[in-house]
């Protein structure tokens, strides 16, 4: 037994999935075929509640990740086989891809051989409408619920579950190969691969739902996918590594965002000596490898942002207007209620609560954000920096009703409580 035993079965079996799930339905979906995606995410699905079945009877494996791998393994090969002997033809395929199946799965590979860099080309395949590309990306290599994709959309979880079933549904139509685009087509296809991580980081610095504020698991993932494609010459664009500069100087703030006690810690009360200084190395050499080129991305201003955070010795030295002027910028780049909402915040800290709330107000189109609970959160700020308590506590009480993460309603119902 490993000291993984110490730990309950199904805990140890939930915690293995979250973290290799979305990994083994795409190295089973690389040498089953994408047609086959189905199988491969019924075969990782079926492997869990086996584990979940006998790791209590029989103790945890020495290594849990191992098993859920051959398990997942085992149980594509069995539908296979039954396949076969069902529709008696492709043999060939058969055998090839049973040799894939009970052969030891070789060390990790560098670049886009990484399968779930390829996974993640394959879902931004050019037949595939925008929406379903990253509904797709996000669901089957990032592991995210549809609930969460929803979320990071402000959609329902209904409409998510219908692209993805359409997404498949295509997939298995078109039957689109498993393969990585040529150097000519990367650049199309890369944009989406970057915006999917991008989300698949936010996920994991703050989580849509659950008990837990931070999943430091999803960053990391997201970093190190980012990592490989900055390292290859054919995606080391300078959007590539701006994104990697953000991840990296928004994940050095991680340990310091929760205390001792699980609570939140907002950034200007955080302790800056917890910040790891180096992944604000990294960020901020990355960054400046980003500098190359004349195009500017999200990426680039996002990363300024958090950079001003980083750098700033304490939060009164923080340079407000920089990062104020970033937000326009971005703005202009990207005009949606979020990064307006976002602005308001920066606004407010260099002309004032008022100008915040009014920005606030302003925000076109913002009946997707009247739904969210951050929306709401900034806004009692404002009222409550404006010294109208009452109005604060219910924007607070509303914020609270809304959040879906335990800590940050716990946060949020407190904030209405000292209102």
């Amino acid at each position: 037994m490993s000291q993984s035993a110490e730990r309950s079965p199904g805990l140890v079996a939930d915690d293995l999935f979250r973290r290799e799930g979305a990994r083994l339905v795409a190295t089973l979906a690389a040498h089953l075929g994408t047609h086959r995606l189905q199988l491969a995410e019924d075969a990782v699905q079926e492997a869990l509640v086996r584990a979940l079945q006998t790791w209590p009877y029989r103790g945890i494996p020495e290594n849990p990740a191992a098993w859920l791998a051959q398990a997942a393994k085992n149980l594509a090969l069995d539908a296979l086989r039954r396949e076969q002997a069902w529709q008696r033809k492709e043999a060939q395929i058969t055998a090839e891809q049973e040799r894939w199946l009970t052969r030891e799965e070789p060390a990790g590979r560098p670049g886009l051989a990484d399968d779930a860099l390829r996974m993640l080309f394959v879902c931004f395949h050019p037949q595939l409408s925008i929406e379903a590309q990253l509904a797709l990306a996000l669901r089957t290599v990032c592991g995210m619920s549809p609930a969460e994709i929803g979320a990071a959309f402000l959609t329902s979880e209904a409409a998510i579950a219908k692209r993805l079933v359409r997404a498949r549904q295509l997939i298995r139509d078109l039957q689109l190969p498993f393969a990585v685009p040529d150097a000519a087509e990367l650049p199309r296809r890369l944009d989406g691969v970057l915006a999917a991580l991008y989300l698949l980081f936010n996920e994991g610095y703050k989580a849509s739902s659950g008990d837990r504020l931070i999943r430091e698991e999803l960053c990391h993932e997201a970093i190190r996918l980012v990592r490989l494609l900055a390292a290859n010459p054919d995606t080391a664009l300078p959007s590539t590594k701006a994104l990697l500069a953000l991840m990296c100087l928004n994940a050095s703030r991680l340990k310091a965002r929760i205390g001792a006690g699980g609570e939140i810690v907002r950034l200007p009360h955080q302790d800056r000596s917890r910040w790891d200084a180096a992944l604000i190395q990294d960020g901020i050499l990355a960054l400046g490898a980003a500098s190359s080129g004349e195009t500017i991305s999200p990426y680039h201003l996002e990363a300024g942002i958090a950079a001003c955070h980083c750098l700033a010795a304490d939060e009164s030295s923080t340079d407000w207007p920089r990062i104020l002027s970033f937000y326009d910028q971005l703005l202009h780049l990207k005009p949606t209620p979020v990064v307006a909402m976002n602005r308001s915040v920066a606004l407010a800290r260099v002309h004032g609560p008022e100008a915040g709330l009014q920005a606030l107000d302003s925000i076109p189109d913002r009946h997707a954000l009247e739904t969210q609970h951050l929306y709401h959160a900034i806004r009692a700020s404002f009222i409550a920096r404006l010294g109208r308590p009452e109005a604060a506590r219910a924007a607070y009480q509303r914020a609270a009703d809304l959040a879906s993460c335990e800590a940050e309603r716990e946060f949020l119902q407190s904030q209405a409580l000292a209102s």
